[in-house]
């Protein structure tokens, strides 16, 4: 039984009065990993922005883990991004905090009271990506690749039913890329939905998946061949 977590149907996507992306017709499944691909500049950060609630969906129909984008209102959008994980390129981690400070910073802004359970909840996430060691360290006593692992558990930190990565290997050199992604896999196969942009063609010839081009203003699946 497929549960779909993500849909869009005839959907238009506009910045300001540009119009970004049209007919958009996409459905992601609970469970899927799904990469969005396409050069600079074709859309790839509008759909992105779209999906959690930056930019309004004015035309279509939309609906993202049991949210109406279309209806979406302004103070929903802290608890639709309650139930994503965003993943962005530059980790956007605070410097001033430890790892732990600036994890506990999220659960806090999300509700979270019992110390305890957050303490609790911090470490398990470090655990998943393999950076429990590192939680009294700042972000910049790491490399990049540590900083992005972090970022995936700070994304992990409320069980989001779907997480967005926007070119999450994006800053990161080829051997990092991969161990990146190999969380992100790992992360998958837990039951973790995720969605992926990236200008990483070599990332998708090493793990294939489902793939969406952004193109031309519209957004198509790819079908990989198989070697």
């Amino acid at each position: 039984m497929s549960q779909t977590i993500l849909s869009l149907k005839n959907a238009a996507i506009y910045q300001r009065d540009s119009l970004i992306l049209s007919e958009v017709d996409v459905n992601v499944d609970r469970g899927d990993f799904v990469y969005l691909i396409g050069k600079t500049g074709t859309g790839k950060s509008s759909f992105m922005k779209t999906l959690y609630g930056d930019i309004p969906l004015t035309e279509g129909e939309g609906s993202i883990v049991d949210f109406d984008l279309r209806k979406l209102k302004e103070k929903q959008i802290p608890q639709l991004r309650r139930k994503l994980g965003i993943v962005f390129q530059d980790f956007k981690l605070l410097n001033d905090r430890t790892i732990q400070d600036n994890l506990r910073f999220v659960l806090k802004a999300t509700g979270w009271k019992d110390k305890k359970a957050m303490d609790s909840k911090i470490e398990e996430v470090l655990d998943k990506v393999g950076m429990k060691t590192k939680g009294f360290k700042f972000p910049y006593q790491l490399s990049g690749g540590e900083q992005q692992r972090v970022a995936i558990a700070r994304a992990l930190l409320n069980d989001p039913e779907l997480i967005l990565a926007d070119e999450p290997t994006g800053n990161l050199d080829p051997q990092t890329s991969v161990e990146v992604m190999e969380v992100l896999q790992d992360i998958n196969k837990n039951g973790n939905t995720i969605l992926m942009a990236t200008h990483d063609y070599a990332l998708l010839l090493k793990y294939p998946s489902k793939t969406l081009k952004c193109d031309g203003q519209r957004v198509f699946e790819v079908v990989q061949r198989k070697n």
